[in-house]
């Protein structure tokens, strides 16, 4: 391949990949908010976590979203909300969020929380009331209230107005992927994926 063809190809791959880039951010808006015309103040407010603060704690495992999709004031301004509610016991599924990272604030409660980098590496910590943990975009990541005898609740928030969320167990074993390739992937028999799928059935 000649030098020119080369620095070509490079050109393009890199271009391909600043493309990708960008494509993966939120896109920037024009004006100061995305509003309809006759917007008042309360387009702008969420009210969607009074029921954590006033209601009982959940029988399993909830999260509360303020995405674009909850509260559509986000559009544009790159950022969003979730409250997570553990009763004692209680798992975050090992999940991925495609579009930015995560950063959880315990604000009540002590939760075990990990990540998987792309090397296979795990990163741990046990949090308390009152700490953080950053969770880098696109990874996978878990969140564990160990404690048989109390709640937690954790608040996250994203540089993103739409984080998106990709449940692993859910993804692979509520799906359409075919049993056989489960099975190869998990160097397991069919007759053991098809149980675990039952598991993760629509109720």
């Amino acid at each position: 391949m000649s030098s020119n063809n080369l620095k070509a190809l490079s050109f393009l791959v890199s271009a391909l990949a600043i493309v990708q880039i960008l494509m993966a951010a939120d896109p920037d808006i024009l004006v100061d908010y995305v509003a309809p015309d006759n917007a008042e103040g309360s387009f702008f407010t969420f009210t969607g976590f009074r029921t954590i603060a006033q209601g009982p704690p959940p029988p399993a495992f909830r999260v509360t979203k303020a995405s674009m999709k909850e509260f559509p004031a986000l559009l544009g301004q790159s950022v969003s909300y979730a409250a997570l509610q553990f009763p004692a016991g209680s798992i975050n599924p090992p999940h991925t969020h495609p579009r930015s990272a995560e950063l959880l604030l315990v604000a009540q409660g002590t939760l075990q929380v990990g990540f998987v980098d792309t090397n296979n590496k795990l990163f741990t910590s046990t949090l308390q009331t009152g700490d953080m943990f950053i969770f880098p975009k696109g990874l996978v990541h878990f969140q564990h209230n160990a404690y048989d005898n109390q709640t937690a609740l954790a608040l996250s928030v994203f540089g993103s107005a739409n984080a998106g969320t990709v449940s692993i167990p859910s993804t692979l074993f509520n799906s359409t992927i075919d049993d056989s390739v489960l099975a190869l992937a998990f160097k397991t028999d069919v007759a053991t994926i098809q149980t675990l799928k039952k598991g993760f059935a629509p109720q």
